[in-house]
């Protein structure tokens, strides 16, 4: 059975930290001390907020600085700040102590559930979007119709939304020819996969990928499975290093927003070719360390467990028995051999969000540029033509228009704050009233 009628200012398409970080712009805009809030509602699919769930590792930290969290690079006196978390949890002196400026993965994952909390009437779980429509009827479609399912209950309902957020998340990518079972996993699993192991029956492990997730994988895996070979294999000569060095980060600065909007598509090349080593394909410092320390310590004790295949590539892959069996191809020589193990951890990465799908026939009325990419304008507002004239925005899949912090948590307060400032400046007295 399908329910129709609710209207909402804004509808966002999937719960994470970007739409999260939304949520807390719309509930701080300007516009709210005047008694007009914007009206939004959520819809996740997962039951439950979850970021990178199965990456929680023990002492894995993050990448980049606290406050670069949900609101303070757009407002730091926010109550959603990680600051804010801390001195709820009664932790702020011990955090300050123990003078780090990057908090463990599972403590910001507990501050995001923390500020999550405060949005438990706005966002809807296991709620999966269907499809995005026009509506039937003459001139400008002014808002579009999305239709949910309830994917416990199996019903469904139609929501109006004036405007519509879709930060749907990164779509795992396995290498070409690999599928998923219950010993190839990918990167995105990996936690949930490895509880359900019988540990004592695994000896053989490898690890496909040369980026930061690769590398903690592996070091866990050798951590924890004490009697089982780890094998790490790579393209490259080992594991580079993640250049997070102050003029290299300024990369993930707001303003370098605008230079790479701006820039010509030679300057954006030379954005990509100079300064992906700030975050694709590269790892921690310490963590490089700790697994050339494991290795030397290994040799030193004569029972080598860590093998660094380097200079190598996954051919093919295959079951044989109860083994998985990986043909190699050396990139030195172009010479193949196999490698059989245990399971397989694919850490190759994710392919960036494509809405063209999820937007249905209002993908048509979606303007391209020269290469047939999605033109997306400098508020992350899709450009549309005269027949639309809603707001439809992406949270991510921007790379193209707004470089490499289109997706990261670095720029998500100044993003979802922009956002937030463009659907306010785009109303109209009719859409004050709520849903």
């Amino acid at each position: 059975m399908e329910t129709q009628g609710e209207v909402y200012e804004v509808v966002g398409i999937g719960f994470g930290p970007s739409n999260l970080s939304l949520a807390v712009a719309l509930e701080e805009h300007e516009s709210k001390a005047h008694g007009n809030p914007i009206s939004a509602a959520f819809f996740e699919r997962q039951p439950t907020l979850g970021w990178h769930r199965n990456m929680l590792l023990p002492s894995a930290t993050m990448q980049i600085s606290f406050l670069k969290d949900l609101s303070t690079f757009r407002n730091p006196a926010s109550q959603f700040s990680f600051i804010s978390y801390l001195h709820s949890a009664g932790r702020l002196a011990q955090f300050v102590n123990n003078q780090s400026f990057f908090p463990t993965r599972e403590e910001f994952h507990d501050y995001l559930e923390w500020a999550e909390s405060s949005f438990a009437d706005r966002v809807s779980y296991s709620s999966e979007v269907l499809s995005v429509r026009l509506p039937q009827s003459e001139g400008p479609a002014d808002h579009v119709e999305v239709q949910v399912r309830d994917r416990t209950s199996g019903g469904s309902r139609t929501v109006k939304a004036r405007n519509i957020v879709v930060s749907t998340g990164l779509v795992p990518k396995m290498p070409a020819g690999i599928d998923r079972d219950e010993r190839i996993w990918h990167s995105s699993e990996f936690l949930e996969k490895f509880r359900k192991l019988d540990h004592s029956k695994v000896k053989r492990v490898a690890v496909v990928g040369a980026g930061q997730s690769a590398a903690e994988i592996v070091r866990f895996v050798y951590d924890t499975l004490p009697d089982a070979t780890v094998s790490a294999i790579m393209p490259s000569y080992g594991y580079s290093i993640a250049d997070d060095t102050p003029f290299a980060n300024q990369i993930f600065d707001a303003d370098a927003v605008d230079d790479y909007y701006h820039g010509s598509e030679r300057s954006k090349d030379s954005f990509w070719r100079y300064h992906k080593n700030t975050n694709y394909g590269v790892v921690d410092d310490q963590v490089i360390r700790d697994l050339y320390q494991r290795a030397y310590d290994d040799e030193v004790r004569k029972t080598p467990r860590l093998n660094f295949l380097n200079l190598s590539r996954v051919d093919g892959v295959k079951q044989v028995g109860d083994d998985v069996r990986l043909t190699l191809q050396s990139v030195r020589n172009e010479e193949t051999y196999d490698l059989d193990v245990d399971v397989l951890i694919c850490s190759t990465g994710y392919d960036s969000m494509e809405p063209s799908e999820l937007l249905g026939d209002l993908e048509a009325h979606c303007l391209r540029d020269e290469q047939g990419r999605l033109r997306v304008e400098r508020d992350y507002r899709l450009a549309t033509g005269p027949d639309v004239t809603c707001g439809v925005y992406l949270q991510g899949g921007t790379e193209h228009t707004h470089g490499l912090a289109s997706s990261l948590l670095s720029n998500i307060a100044i993003r979802s704050g922009e956002i937030a400032d463009s659907i306010a400046e785009r109303r109209t007295p009719r859409h004050y009233s709520t849903a």
